[in-house]
């Protein structure tokens, strides 16, 4: 893990308390952008999954109005985060999601074996 990394983790956590979160730092695959030429930090593009019970009842907008918030010092400190991906849901949505792609793997499966 990273500082950046960890300050989400630990601001994310706190403050919403998720059933799942996944950080992932896609910083080095866009090092060589021409906006990021100049830049000391190597911690500036990330995708955050995020399953919350905070999230119930809230819009996708409001939920990332929740998590810009919590992350705000890095999003506006000089060569903080320069990208940031949201998916944000509630553990229901988080479920039915991953039931759905456990049977669209089991389709696969019995596609292939049936041919």
């Amino acid at each position: 893990m990273t500082p950046v990394e960890d300050a989400m983790r630990t601001k994310i956590t706190q403050a919403l308390n998720p059933t799942n979160l996944e950080i992932y730092n896609d910083s080095s695959s866009h090092s060589h952008h021409k906006a990021m030429q100049g830049t000391v930090s190597k911690e500036t593009h990330f995708r955050l999954v995020i399953a919350s019970e905070a999230f119930r009842s809230k819009m996708q907008p409001a939920r990332h109005r929740m998590v810009y918030a919590l992350l705000k010092d890095e999003l506006e400190r000089a060569g903080g985060i320069h990208a940031l991906q949201l998916k944000t849901r509630t553990p229901e949505e988080e479920e039915k999601l991953m039931a759905q792609e456990r049977a669209e793997k089991g389709q696969h499966v019995a596609d292939v074996e049936n041919k």
